[in-house]
């Protein structure tokens, strides 16, 4: 929604305060700029990126309406999850878990969280690395490496989207300017005519400036943005279940662990404790 409202604050603003100076917005129209432009940034955009990456920003697209997916309600049920998990960890030793992270399409607490079970990156991060707890095989600060090596890679793939579409927004002023000489370079042909015709071909040349620089920083530039904080708030996934399992094998009991991980929540998005402790208690 806000992505929707920002757009057309800044369609309003810029087209407003145009026409409020006794601009003609018919002068804006110049088709032809928007194809070099438009044409000349994805073409680029297609060269730069692998496959994957063109797919994944694509992907995004909804993400950008309707906001990231990894919200409060997303949190308190992956915080839960994890209280359930170590919860039975406690009571009947690490290896009654092995069944549950082996095959969690069967387990019932996997299936407690529908919301977890489609999100298959975080479900498969919880069950490979509780998978590598009840081995007892690795240290805790050598699974915090593991973690964090995990989630580096993570962030990395997370935002290559974002990164794309930001290498567009800065290239579009060059396009912008690629158009306005190629305008003036059809004015030149057209010295000798009426001045109205020269004027035109002026304006037109000028409006690819316009256009390109107004695509950049009105719009393209801060899909990047929004692309990043949504990449951002995934991670805080990851970054939750980690702190989560490594306070557990440290011996702290299942409340105590999701707490750290709650910590690890941007404010926005974070349960307080006692929301928190009545949803585990609910589920």
């Amino acid at each position: 929604m806000l992505f929707i409202i920002g757009t057309v604050l800044v369609i309003a603003s810029v087209l407003g305060g145009y026409v409020l100076s006794h601009g003609e917005l018919l002068a804006l129209w110049q088709p032809f700029e928007i194809v070099i432009i438009g044409g000349a940034a994805f073409g680029a955009f297609l060269i730069a990126n692998p496959p994957k990456v063109i797919k994944s920003v694509f992907a995004s697209a909804p993400s950008l309406f309707v906001g990231s997916k990894f919200n409060q309600v997303v949190f308190m049920d992956l915080l839960s999850l994890l209280y359930d998990l170590f919860d039975k960890a406690r009571k009947s030793g690490v290896m009654s878990i092995e069944a549950d992270v082996d095959d969690p399409e069967n387990s019932e607490i996997f299936n407690r969280y529908p919301t977890i079970m489609r999100m298959l990156g975080v479900r498969d991060f919880i069950t490979d690395y509780l998978r590598i707890v009840s081995s007892g095989n690795m240290a805790p600060h050598e699974l915090e490496g593991l973690m964090d090596l995990e989630i580096e890679t993570r962030l990395q793939e997370l935002e290559k989207p974002a990164e794309a579409v930001n290498k567009v927004a800065d290239a579009l002023p060059g396009f912008g300017i690629v158009a306005a000489v190629l305008g003036i370079v059809i004015t030149m042909k057209s010295l000798g005519g009426p001045p109205e015709e020269l004027g035109g071909h002026v304006a037109a040349a000028l409006v690819g400036t316009f256009f390109g620089i107004l695509a950049a920083y009105g719009f393209v530039g801060p899909t990047a943005q929004a692309l990043h904080n949504i990449a951002a708030s995934e991670i805080k996934a990851y970054e939750c279940v980690k702190v989560g399992i490594l306070a557990t094998m440290g011996g702290l009991a299942p409340q105590l662990a999701i707490e750290f991980g709650r910590k690890a929540l941007y404010s926005g998005a974070r349960p307080s404790f006692q929301e928190l402790n009545d949803y585990v208690r609910s589920k």
